[in-house]
Formats: structure tokens, sequence, C-alpha cells
């Protein structure tokens, strides 16, 4: 996520001198040379590690018009109030102040999903958080108020030799339940979801699961940005410029 991220800024032609690591984890990510940073967490270890604070995402303690560069990686999916802290991550930016965020989303972990629906029978739980599709998170940077909003989707794909090894990544990346209300999963229904995973595994042993990266880009309006042109206002044809050449 912080690669993607990084890939995004790369391509801005600007400087920014406030930054905030909003779920700043353990301080991975980098500032553009010459800006000041500050980190937020809700985790008290990790806002400790990456000397920041230790505030919900949903809930930041900065003023408006603080930082003119938010970044978020891994986090906003899990976050109480997403369009909240959308709108909030807005507000703390400056007038052309950019804000470019990754998390888990789409259908990520559709193996696992299956698996257990499978292996739980007629009386399935819900074993993960719901999802934000990549359409959903473009409609949430505009209710936020972001202008020129980007939502764009990378899809990693990761095969695995047991369903225990991803289990384990999951739990090590704080991906798993999170969900106020748990069931516990049974030892038969875990043993019949490795059984599964065991059958349903390629000639190598490995079954693929995969992981959507969603990625935000917005900016927070200003003046000086640019703005479509007005309806109608056109005055080439489409049509014609379509048309195959030496045509009419």
């Amino acid at each position: 996520m912080l690669d993607g991220i990084m890939d995004r800024l790369e391509t801005v032609k600007r400087g920014f001198g406030a930054v905030l690591d909003l779920g700043s984890f353990d301080g991975a990510f980098t500032p553009p040379p010459g800006a000041r940073i500050a980190r937020l967490d809700a985790g008290y270890r990790f806002a400790r590690s990456s000397g920041g604070v230790q505030a919900d995402e949903d809930r930041p303690p900065f003023a408006d018009g603080t930082f003119d560069l938010v970044v978020s990686a891994g986090v906003l999916d899990s976050v109480n109030d997403l369009p909240g802290a959308l709108t909030l991550a807005r507000r703390m930016l400056q007038p052309d102040g950019l804000f470019l965020a990754a998390f888990v989303g789409g259908d990520s972990l559709a193996t696992l999903r299956s698996l257990l629906l499978a292996a739980e029978g007629d009386r399935p739980a819900a074993r993960a958080h719901p999802r934000i599709d990549v359409r959903s998170a473009g409609d949430l940077l505009v209710r936020a108020g972001f202008a020129l909003p980007v939502a764009d989707l990378e899809t990693l794909t990761v095969r695995y030799a047991s369903l225990g090894t991803l289990l384990a990544d999951l739990r090590g990346m704080g991906a798993s339940n999170m969900l106020a209300q748990r069931q516990p999963l049974s030892r038969a229904a875990l043993g019949r979801a490795a059984a599964l995973f065991a059958e349903r595994a390629g000639d190598d042993g490995r079954l693929a699961e995969t992981f959507d990266i969603v990625f935000l880009t917005g900016w927070s309006p200003s003046p000086s940005q640019p703005k479509p042109a007005r309806r109608g206002s056109g005055t080439a044809s489409l049509a014609a410029a379509l048309k195959p050449p030496g045509e009419g």
C-alpha cells in the first residue's frame, strides 16, 4: 500500500511542507524532502513507536487547514465512521492539499469466505467486516467534499500452502475478525474448511487468495484547480472526431 501511495505521490509536481500520516503503524511512510510530519494511530504501541499521537482515525485532534498532504495506509476499511474520517481528512487539508489513501477492500478474501461458508453449512456466521468496493469508495470521496476524486483498484494474488498459513497472515496484518458480535468458529468447522482448502488446491498443493487494494486520491477544493467545462459549451462534434480518416 505504501509503495502504491509513493508511486502516486511521485507523479505530483509540487512540494509539501506539512504531512499527516493517518494510521502510522510503525512509521514506515517517508515524507517528501523538507516536509514536517505528524503521525497518528489508534494503537498505543504503534503511536508510541512512530512518535505519533494516539487517537482514532475518525476522531483526529488536529485543526482545520493544518496540513497540505494527508496519507493513510491500511486503516480506513476498519474505522467506525468512514464518511466522517474522510470529511475530517479533507478539512485538515489546506486549500489544494492532497489526500492519498489505500486499504483492503473490494472482493478481498473471496477464497476464505467461500471455504468458511461451505464448512459451516446451513448456519454460517459473519466472519469478516463488510468490504468497500471501488465505486463506493469514489462516491465517499465526493460525499466528503474532495475535488478531482479518483478511486482505483489493484489486486494482489497470494498462493497459500495451507489454511493455517492464510489465517496466520491475517492475524499478523491485524485483519482477523473485528466484528463486535463474534461467534467462535468450531473445531469441526475449521477442520472441514482445511479439508476443503486441500481439495481445491492446485497440483502444487497451493490455493490462490486475492487481496483487492483500493487507492483513493482527492484534493481539497481551491479556486486555482481546473474546473470541468460548462455543460453544452463544446464546439466539436464527437461523431465527426470518431469518423475514419478520409470520410467527410
